[in-house]
């Protein structure tokens, strides 16, 4: 990230400041007007949550990636409620795959780059225990966890039995490449977890997508 406007020079903190923030609070209000304001308020929660709750947490504790996840897996929710304008548990369940996505996503670039982490001052669990086995267990965990997760969508007739079938086998995938990972904790296999992660979301959304009951 050293090329990128802030860290090389090229723009300042203040100007970025007061750009994301005129930004930010011009969509906030045009949800509102445009949208409602149920999806508005989601993306409030989504900006303060992202700025002054996870971001600060970065440099405190190591318990800053599972924070993350709310304002990481929030979006859907948005979209969900922008289409139907309403909260429900269909929309929920967007969120929560999300959320639980992200955990060994993040686990396996937080291992790959454990040393730059610890250089900047940031608190990420490879640090907290260098051996890894708590990143490898936690890895597996959350990747266990978002398999059930990721069937709702046909629970709650969001989607048909090929979403099913194919969330399934994305899943169990997903979930064979974090035991690799916890098994051998290399640079290697957590490379190879960040790509299968990179790829397991969009081809569970395509099917999303495709099989929707109508």
């Amino acid at each position: 990230t050293q090329n990128r406007p802030v860290p090389s020079g090229r723009l300042q903190p203040e100007t970025v400041m007061i750009f994301g923030g005129a930004c930010s609070a011009i969509g906030l209000l045009y949800l509102a007007l445009a949208v409602n304001l149920t999806t508005s308020v989601i993306g409030a929660v989504t900006l303060l949550t992202y700025l002054f709750v996870y971001t600060p947490l970065k440099r405190i504790t190591w318990l800053n990636t599972a924070v993350g996840a709310i304002p990481g897996g929030l979006p859907p929710l948005m979209g969900w409620t922008a289409a139907r304008g309403q909260l429900s548990h269909e929309g929920w369940a967007l969120f929560a795959i999300l959320a639980f996505w992200q955990l060994p996503h993040f686990l396996a670039i937080a291992w790959m780059y454990r040393d730059e982490y610890a250089k900047a001052g940031f608190k990420m669990l490879p640090e907290i225990g260098p051996q890894g086995d708590r990143t490898g267990r936690q890895a597996v965990s959350h990747t266990l966890g978002l398999l059930p997760i990721s069937l709702t969508p046909f629970v709650f007739a969001l989607t048909g039995k090929i979403y099913l079938f194919g969330a399934l086998a994305l899943g169990l995938a997903f979930l064979w490449f974090a035991v690799q990972f916890s098994r051998h904790l290399t640079v290697s296999r957590a490379r190879q977890l960040f790509f299968v992660s990179i790829l397991y979301l969009p081809l569970l959304l395509m099917l999303m997508v495709l099989q929707k009951v109508k």
